[in-house]
């Protein structure tokens, strides 16, 4: 497992596949996140104020909603199954 990956599993419990690392933000942000914050501007309009930033993405590839860096996964849940009903 990588070092990413392994302080993840040790830090938060993660049980997902954990990609690469990325800049989120500035002019070395990966495209992925300046077509996300492009599609789901949040209160600080296109800025991520951590990596920790959530993005909702339904089944078709449709940004769905943003969460804040510190908006725990549980408080999402409805969110998710909402757009699996979809």
């Amino acid at each position: 497992a990588s070092t990413i990956e392994s302080s993840c599993l040790l830090n938060y419990g993660v049980s997902f596949q954990v990609c690469e690392k990325v800049d989120v933000k500035g002019p070395n942000a990966h495209p992925l996140f300046n077509w996300l914050t492009a599609q789901l501007p949040g209160i600080f309009g296109r800025k991520v104020k951590w990596n920790f930033t959530k993005f909702l993405i339904g089944r078709d590839g449709t940004p769905l909603k943003r969460f804040a860096p510190l908006t725990k996964p549980e408080r999402i849940d409805g969110d998710i199954r909402k757009a699996l009903e979809r």
